[in-house]
This record gives structure tokens, C-alpha cells and sequence, in this order.
């Protein structure tokens, strides 16, 4: 989903300009008449998140510094650009140093301020990124760090702050990659386990002859190569929370002393002669039907009513699309700072091939895909032809791979390479559904709407590109319905 801009200014041609410039470049837009209107929408309960502010500093209500010091007084971290037709130096400093990211003197440049909107808005990611990333070292995450845009995880939200106040066992449902872990650590972050261990146990990872000593631990001697002691998982997690992912897959011996485990608050390492007492809150997580899994035998009926007493169900990514743009915005931002790259977003056409695929692996495939698509980045947004794999699922970006060459019989063999065509899907088709050539006008009508598009509505730009006169430029997109013919003011802007 694209960011969202918040238009603050009591200049109703200015807030239009604004607007329009705001669209072109490929966001949501909504405007506010004033300071007041302005922090009325900000602080609006269950209303959408907005993404940027653009607010003027000389408004009659309340004035652009006030907005700023009722912001930071308020706690709304939000990027604010400010504008003003007075750009003395005192006016950036004392802006600046009241919390706005940028500043731009009006009529403010159409290249000037997406320039502005994009730093702003990576700044942002890029601080959030790091702040969750401090909070989750820390075991301080909470679900305030989960920003989300779709109902689905709304309602895990939901859940998951009533969990958090509660001692109660806890079972996290979903499919391989939702992000159970994060969620498991959004309970901890606003528990009042906030800070203690975190212990991650993934059960099926466990080699079956060593799952016991791994969770309960061992005395030295107590079996072959139980050289020293060991501790356990249990006993590493006491006075914090102990997440068991894959708890489908923990052997049914073990399933036992899981059990005794959680209704006695005890544990018997292997060897030891009197049992350990633990103090741990269980989260537990599965991507299987525990249900099926207790008909077949393979999991213990009261082990599963003993865990199943909070369950939260995440859902799959292609359900909550909403969320594919920000996660891939934040996915692209921290991996741009690690590799060291100047990326100041993912284009609106990206993020419309991203919305589009079903994900089956999740959250963490599409990290993977961002991850590749940062290293495979030259410019300073991801494109689709970062996505090759993706867009050949996707229809509209179909991938072509024209058959290589078979290399000489006596040649050595050599590594095949696969060369990835991405076809844009802009390309002008010179026939009709039916094979027959298309009308002039149709043709031309295709060609202004996509240089309308490529040139970002910049109507000097366009109709010295085609070839014609403004006033020819707008006639034909009259005569064609391509939107409002843009006001010339707005393309000096």
C-alpha cells in the first residue's frame, strides 16, 4: 500500500497544487484546512496511519510551530516537511530545531519536493527500522512496533495486548513465515516480563536423541559424552518466557515431562536427583492442525488443552495485502543501510507487482525477495525488473527466458547462465483482441495517457516530447477523458 500525505495549509490553491503534485508522483492524499484540522486527524482513534506531513507554517488557527510543539508534546513521531513564502535562515532553525525533517520555500519545485517527500519518508522507515531493532535486542518489542493497515492483523493486535497482561499459555497459529516469533515477542515487550530472557526453541529442529538435555539439561556423567552440565532451555528462559515454534513436531516421550513440566511449575534434568523449579511464561507456535494431529496419536490430547488456552491465529500474507507495501518498504530500508546502497524507496509499480502475488512463503519470502532485489538495485528505487521471479507469476509482468545456445560437443561444460527478459507492460499492442489493427485514436489516446504517466502530469515536458502544442495536448486529452486538464500553475510548481 502506498504512504499516505497529510496536506496542511489554509491556502485552498496551495493545498490543491500540493495535492495534485502529491498524486503524481504515486500517493494517497488527504488535506487538512488548518493546525487544528490537522492534529484532529493525526490524533484520530482507529483512523488510518498517516505517513508525512507537508504543513505551512503561516496559518490563522494554529501556526506551523505550534502543530510542531503540540507533535512532540503529544509523542506523534511523524516526518514533517514545512513550507513557507519566508525562507530566512531563523525560520529553517527554529523549524528544524521544533522537529521538521525538510523545508521548501513556496511555489515549491515538482522535482524539489518528491526529492523531499522521498527522503523524508526513508528517514523514517529507516529510523523505525532501528528502533525495532533496539526494542527486539532489548526484549522491550511491542505491538505499537507492528504497524499494520489490514483488519486481520488488527484483531492479532488485539489479542495479542490482552495476552500480553495475562500470565495465561499462549498458542500461536499459522502458516510457516507469518511472523509468529515477532508476535510471540510483542507479548514479552508488553508483559511484565518486559526485558527478561527470551528463550527460542525450534522443536523440530531438535535431534531426537538429545531433545530432553536440550530443553531440561543434564548433569555432568548423566549419559555418554555428558561431559559437563547443562542448564536447559527451561532454566535459560526462568523468569522470562520460553517460545516453543514447531511444538507439533516435539517427540511424544517428551511430550510428557512438557506436561508436568507446565502444571508443576518443575523440571527433572537428566541425572539430577531432585527436580529444578522454573518460573517461565510458555508461548507456544505451530503451522500444523494440532486437532489432526491428537486424532492420529502423534500429540497428547491433555498436552494440547493444556496449550490451547489462548490461541491466536495469524494470517497468511495474501490476506492481509494491505501490509505488503510497508513491510516491503522497511524490508527494503534496512537492507539499503546494511549493504550500504542510497535507496530512497520501491516505485509505485513495484509495490503494485508486490500487492499482486500470493506469497506462499510469507513474510519471510518476501524479506528474502527485498533482500535480493537491494543487492540487485543501481538506481535509487527498486524496480520491477528487481523482481524477475515474482513478475513471472504476476499477470501483466510476464518474464520471457529465451533458450540459450547449446554450447560445441568438444567445448568443456560450462556453468548456464539464465538471462531474464522482464516485458513491460506499457508496450503498445498494434493489434486488437480479435487481430485486427487498432483505430489512430486509440493509439493516440494509449500514447498520452502513458507519457502522462512516465512525465508525471509535467505538461511543458510532454508535448515538446510528442511533438505538439500545449493547447493541442489538452485539447486531445479532453477529447479522450483522460482526467481534469491540469492547471498550468500546477506544472510550474
Amino acid at each position: 500500500m502506498t504512504s499516505t500525505i497529510l496536506i496542511a495549509d489554509d491556502d485552498p490553491v496551495q493545498r490543491r497544487l500540493l495535492e495534485a503534485a502529491a498524486k503524481r508522483f504515486g500517493y494517497e492524499v488527504e488535506t487538512a484546512e488548518g493546525g487544528e484540522q490537522a492534529l484532529a486527524r493525526l490524533t484520530r482513534a482507529g483512523a488510518p496511519p498517516i505517513d508525512l506531513l507537508i504543513l505551512d507554517l503561516v496559518m490563522p488557527d494554529l501556526d506551523g510551530m505550534g502543530v510542531l510543539t503540540r507533535l512532540r508534546d503529544l509523542k506523534i513521531a511523524i516526518p514533517v516537511i514545512v513550507q513557507t513564502a519566508n525562507g530566512s535562515i531563523e525560520t529553517v532553525i527554529s523549524a528544524m530545531r521544533a522537529g521538521a525533517h525538510d523545508f521548501v520555500v513556496k511555489p515549491v519545485g515538482a522535482e524539489r519536493l518528491q526529492i523531499s517527500i522521498k527522503n523524508a519518508l526513508s528517514a523514517d522507515a529507516l529510523a523505525g527500522e532501528i528502533r525495532r531493532i533496539n526494542r527486539r535486542t532489548q526484549g522491550a518489542l511491542t505491538f505499537k512496533d507492528l504497524v499494520s493497515r489490514s483488519d486481520e492483523m488488527a484483531r492479532v493486535i488485539r489479542l495479542g495486548e490482552r495476552a500480553a497482561h495475562s500470565n495465561i499459555p499462549v498458542l500461536i497459529e499459522g502458516e510457516s513465515g507469518v511472523g509468529k516469533e515477532i508476535v510471540a515477542r510483542a507479548i514479552q515487550g508488553g508483559s511484565d516480563r518486559k526485558g527478561k530472557p527470551f528463550v527460542t526453541v525450534n522443536c523440530g529442529a531438535l535431534p531426537a536423541n538429545l531433545v530432553e538435555s536440550i530443553l531440561f539439561g543434564h548433569e555432568k556423567g548423566a549419559f555418554t559424552g555428558a561431559t559437563e552440565k547443562h542448564a536447559g532451555k527451561f532454566l535459560e528462559a526462568n523468569g522470562g518466557t520460553l517460545f516453543l515454534d514447531e511444538i507439533g513436531e516435539l517427540p511424544l516421550e517428551t511430550q510428557v515431562k512438557l506436561l508436568r513440566a507446565l502444571q508443576d511449575g518443575e523440571i527433572d534434568p537428566i541425572g539430577a536427583k531432585r527436580p529444578a523449579r522454573v518460573d517461565i511464561r510458555l508461548i507456544s507456535a505451530t503451522n500444523q492442525n494440532l486437532i489432526e494431529l491428537v486424532k492420529r496419536g502423534r500429540f497428547r490430547e491433555d498436552l494440547f488443552y493444556r496449550l490451547n488456552v489462548f490461541p491466536i491465529t495469524i494470517p497468511p500474507l495474501r490476506a492481509r495485502r494491505d501490509d505488503i507495501g510497508d513491510l516491503a518498504l522497511r524490508f527494503a530500508t534496512r537492507f539499503s543501510a546494511e549493504e550500504g546502497k542510497k535507496l530512497r524507496g520501491v516505485s509505485a509499480e513495484t509495490l503494485t507487482l508486490l500487492s499482486s502475488y500470493d506469497w506462499p512463503g510469507n513474510v519471510r519470502q518476501l524479506e528474502n525477495a527485498v533482500f535480493r532485489a537491494v543487492v540487485l538495485a543501481d538506481g535509487d528505487e527498486l524496480t520491477v525488473g528487481e523482481f524477475p521471479q515474482i513478475a513471472v507469476h504476476v499477470r501483466g509482468f510476464d518474464v520471457r527466458v529465451p533458450p540459450l545456445p547449446a554450447p560445441p560437443a568438444a567445448a568443456a561444460p560450462e556453468r548456464e547462465i539464465v538471462r531474464v527478459e522482464i516485458r513491460d507492460p506499457n508496450v503498445l499492442p498494434l493489434l486488437g483482441p480479435h487481430g485486427d489493427m487498432r483505430r489512430l485514436e486509440d493509439l493516440e489516446a494509449e500514447v498520452i495517457k502513458f507519457a502522462l504517466a512516465h512525465y508525471r502530469g509535467q505538461m511543458s515536458e510532454i508535448a515538446r516530447r510528442l511533438g505538439i502544442g500545449r493547447s493541442t495536448l489538452y485539447r486531445k486529452m479532453k477529447e479522450y477523458g483522460l482526467g481534469e486538464v491540469v492547471d498550468e500553475s500546477v506544472d510550474a510548481a
